[in-house]
């Protein structure tokens, strides 16, 4: 019989396994893996934790701000220094008033709280939950931005702030910059989408027009933003074009034009799926998917 055993008993544990399998009550007392719950992705969760948490997001806006400043005096002094690229430059600005040109959400103005409530309602952007958020004027400045903007404005440098932000949140634009410690100079130091340049037509919220603006009477030491359209034109927003429109520019990084990252949101990003919006969903994240690169 002994030989028998090892036999029977290997049948007994096999019967005692079916029987588990037809009635599960009797495997109570054993583990079972956990069922794993489908979560839609959010292409923005990881973007937008990045920008809250991560001591690295406010070591760079710190390292860049300041890198900004220690340059700034010495193109103060050199009258043939312009930060302008030259399809904004259209008049002599040797003798011109200095000035600097700085974008605001996500340059010097912190709208992560935003992107944060879009997450978790599962949502997207929209001009009414945006413009609610503005009205809030709650905003917080971004490490570097306003000792970089007080000490330019300390040495005569006019501060002007330049947003696609529409014309009816120009008060609330205003009043969350002096919240934040900001310098405003007036009215005149914020040019929205509702600011005109006559005789200049302004192409969807390219910011050219404006830059014009000022050009024309302030000599621009330096622009800071955090997309590309905050510096010069893309007429071609794709992945080439934007290339090849800053190209000509490239030596201008880190000496008159300053770029902070923004994985949340900007132009890069309609880039990767042809700038269509009307794309579902989905759709647009198979896209960016497929514009990844494996090697």
């Amino acid at each position: 019989m002994t030989k028998f055993l090892p036999v029977l008993l290997g049948t007994l544990l096999l019967c005692g396994c079916a029987s588990e399998a037809q009635h599960p009550s009797l495997a109570s007392a054993q583990p079972t893996p956990a069922s794993v719950a489908t979560v839609a992705a959010d292409d923005n969760l990881n973007a937008v934790a990045w920008t809250q948490t991560a001591l690295e997001h406010d070591l760079i806006y710190q390292e860049t701000f300041r890198s900004a400043q220690s340059q700034l005096l010495a193109a103060l002094k050199d009258r043939n220094w312009d930060a302008l690229p030259a399809e904004d430059r259209s008049t002599p600005y040797k003798h011109l008033k200095p000035a600097v040109i700085l974008d605001i959400d996500e340059t010097v103005l912190d709208n992560s709280p935003y992107q944060a409530r879009l997450i978790r309602k599962g949502g997207e952007f929209n001009e009414a939950d945006w413009a609610a958020w503005c009205k809030e004027e709650r905003a917080r400045a971004l490490p570097g931005a306003v000792e970089f903007t007080q000490f330019a404005a300390r040495h005569g440098i006019a501060v002007f702030y330049i947003s696609n932000r529409a014309q009816d949140l120009d008060a609330a634009t205003l009043d969350n910059l002096r919240k934040a410690g900001l310098p405003v100079s007036g009215p005149e130091a914020f040019l929205g989408l509702g600011t005109l340049l006559p005789g200049c037509d302004q192409v969807g919220t390219e910011k050219s027009c404006r830059r014009q603006l000022i050009g024309q009477h302030h000599r621009v030491l330096m622009q800071l933003g955090d997309q590309l359209g905050d510096f010069l034109s893309v007429l071609t927003n794709t992945a080439a074009g934007r290339v090849q429109a800053m190209a000509p520019y490239k030596d201008w990084i880190g000496t008159r034009w300053f770029v902070f990252p923004n994985p949340t949101y900007g132009s890069w990003e309609p880039s990767l799926f042809n700038n269509e919006w009307s794309t579902p969903r989905e759709q647009r994240r198979q896209q960016k998917i497929q514009a990844l690169r494996v090697e």
